[in-house]
């Protein structure tokens, strides 16, 4: 599902600038479809990014985040550094992705 995840790490003056953008539909679980049936809940629970194997953040999500989130976030960095974001839902499906900080 890696391709379900987009990101961009730029440094600057020794700041890394990480965006992202999770292609995800973050349901509730209270929506009703055209039917009135309600849409199952299925939401990000957990976005985990390390920078070089050491953790940068972790965010502990639920309903309130709106379909397909962006995340933008800086830590103290440097060209070169080796991202990784992850993230797993409620349904214990998960993705995750690389980059290299340019």
């Amino acid at each position: 599902m890696a391709k379900s995840i987009r990101i961009k790490a730029k440094e600057k003056k020794g700041i890394v600038t990480v965006k992202a953008l999770i292609k995800h539909p973050m349901e509730t679980g209270l929506r009703k479809d055209i039917d009135g049936n309600l849409v199952p809940a299925h939401y990000i629970t957990e976005v985990i990014v390390t920078a070089n194997g050491e953790l940068v953040m972790t965010t502990h999500w639920g309903t309130s985040v709106s379909k397909n989130p962006y995340i933008n976030f800086q830590y103290e960095g440097s060209k070169g550094d080796k991202i990784r974001l992850e993230y797993a839902d409620n349904l214990n499906q998960k993705a995750s992705i690389d980059t290299v900080v340019k």
